[in-house]
């Protein structure tokens, strides 16, 4: 398990843009953000954005604005509703003809895990994600790599079920570590590398329960699950184990 944050390639395209949700226009498309990632105590007056490609300067507020991740093909990855914004300052074009800065005040939601902005920066890259890649982060990152797994998956308008064909699922417990590492675990092992199936109790026994898709894996193997069993706590082994029961999934630990 790694203990270093992975090193992922600098952005040279818009990865976020700001649109009004009613008629979806563009008010901003940069490289770069300050100010919108954030752990939910810390407060900023406004968000600013870094290497603007394009600013609607003629539109100071929007009500309605949101925020999408975009991808290096301009295919929309992941996205955030945000509310009320106000356009503020707007830097001056660089050499490069890109704008420096441009400050917006957000009057809505922001990205409570500071940690899933180098995390959209590999999930935009366009190289597809590899099995186990979420192990290479470390531990305190796995909270938001779950967060960036569930808000992508249903920004691609896929449902809370399985769509992978395997009926039996393997976990191994050497390498959760915790509760999100758990929920990061199976849903790689059910949906492959990227694969949502829950991020908490409730939502996993909604996957599991869900109609769409192949319907709920048979059975769940959990293997090397001492080495779980002594980090995680037993209210929540118990409770995974009892979602599995009331869903007639057969719950294997060895």
């Amino acid at each position: 398990m790694s203990g270093e944050v992975p090193v992922t390639a600098a952005v040279d395209f818009p990865l976020y843009l700001v649109s009004d949700e009613g008629s979806g226009s563009v008010l901003v498309a940069a490289e770069g953000v300050e100010g919108f990632f954030v752990a939910p105590e810390e407060e900023f007056s406004e968000v600013a954005f870094q290497r603007v490609h394009e600013v609607e300067r003629g539109r100071r507020r929007v009500e309605d604005a949101v925020l999408e991740i975009m991808n290096r093909r301009g295919g929309k990855v992941g996205e955030y509703f945000i509310g009320r914004v106000v356009l503020g300052d707007t830097g001056v074009k660089a050499p490069d003809g890109y704008i420096s800065r441009v400050a917006y005040q957000f009057f809505g939601n922001r990205c409570e895990y500071p940690e899933a902005e180098k995390i959209w920066r590999r999930w935009a890259s366009g190289i597809v994600l590899e099995k186990g890649e979420w192990l290479r982060w470390p531990a305190s990152y796995q909270s938001a790599w779950l967060h960036v797994v569930q808000n992508s998956w249903f920004t691609l308008n896929r449902r809370a079920a399985r769509y992978g064909v395997d009926e039996v699922v393997y976990l191994d417990g050497a390498h959760i570590s915790t509760r999100s590492g758990f929920f990061c675990a199976l849903g790689e092992a059910v949906n492959g590398p990227g694969g949502y199936f829950g991020s908490n109790l409730d939502a996993l026994a909604d996957c599991i329960s869900s109609s769409f898709g192949e319907g709920p894996p048979v059975k769940i193997v959990w293997r090397n699950f001492q080495a779980s069993q002594e980090i995680l706590d037993s209210a929540f082994l118990d409770s995974v184990a009892g979602v599995m029961r009331e869903f007639r999934v057969d719950f294997v630990t060895c």
